[in-house]
């Protein structure tokens, strides 16, 4: 792969940002590894590991073991240079905050491609999409220690080209409307295209992600189930909330794309493929190698 080849590289620097009512007190610069160009200055095992971190454990899997499902979507470095430059804020491209709403009428209007990202409380939602937007710093979104703090649907714009929708979470502090809120969302948004469901890598599927599979089965809802906080479990465990969760989606779903996205915040292994697969399923990166 391109990628695992190239020793170093450039990610360009995109078009870029505007104001926004969420701006941060100052520009700040990126956190390591939050650019390709970073990335790619590490060993070449580590650079992997980093890009596509679901594919280190296809190596812990007994020969014959099916496989295929962890590498079904393996863009070329091409693809993730140009995903990049989407988050990328620059002169004439805004990344921004838009703004919150608590009904889908309250919401701006569905211009452009969507993706919302859902989960438990707790489960690192903010963070995960903070360190999507780490190339934008003047983008503030809000992270608090204290489960249940995003009480509404909170808007980002990414020029024009998409927008990403932080949903509350659900379980310890939900709102007490979330149930409402959430299906009219999912149920009225015609311009979602993709839902992210998060999933603690740590503990696995609990039985408030059932209830959120089956509403997204329910209702239709093309959905990709990312596994957050791999930074925090052992090999040995993530391997087997994968394959668990895994067996799962091949036996009791049929609206789930079957490759799991495997993310740490903190150390930004997954994030650079997570950008390219949004970018891919909001129709701005048409062309993907290997995928």
């Amino acid at each position: 792969m391109l990628l695992l080849r190239a020793a170093r590289g450039r990610a360009g620097s995109g078009p870029g940002p505007g104001p926004g009512p969420r701006l941060g007190p100052g520009r700040c610069p990126p956190p390591p590894l939050a650019a390709l160009s970073q990335v790619l200055r590490l060993e070449r095992s580590r650079r992997a590991a980093v890009v596509f971190p679901l594919q280190r454990l296809a190596r812990c899997l007994l020969p014959g073991a099916e496989a295929a499902a962890l590498s079904l979507f393996q863009p070329g470095l091409p693809a993730l240079r140009s995903a990049e430059r989407l988050f990328a804020a620059g002169p004439g491209h805004a990344v921004t905050y838009l703004s919150s709403a608590v009904r889908t009428e309250h919401a701006p209007p569905p211009a452009l491609p969507e993706v919302c990202f859902v989960g438990r409380s707790n489960v690192g939602k903010s963070s995960l999409i903070r360190a999507l937007f780490s190339l934008s710093p003047e983008v503030e979104v809000r992270v608090s220690k204290t489960p249940g703090h995003t009480k509404k649907m909170n808007f980002f714009k990414v020029g024009k080209y998409f927008t990403l929708v932080d949903m509350p979470g659900y379980g310890y502090r939900a709102p007490q409307d979330f149930v409402e809120m959430v299906e009219a969302y999912l149920q009225e948004r015609q311009n979602l295209k993709r839902t992210f469901l998060l999933v603690d890598g740590v503990v696995g599927l609990q039985k408030t992600d059932h209830i959120a599979v089956e509403m997204l089965e329910e209702f239709g809802i093309p959905y990709v189930m990312v596994l957050t906080k791999i930074d925090r479990a052992s090999k040995g465990l993530l391997l087997k909330n994968v394959l668990g969760i895994q067996e799962f989606v091949k036996e009791k779903t049929q609206g789930c794309f079957p490759q799991l996205f495997l993310v740490s915040s903190v150390e930004f292994s997954g994030i650079h493929l997570l950008r390219c697969f949004i970018a891919h399923v909001t129709g701005n990166l048409p062309a993907v190698e290997d995928s």
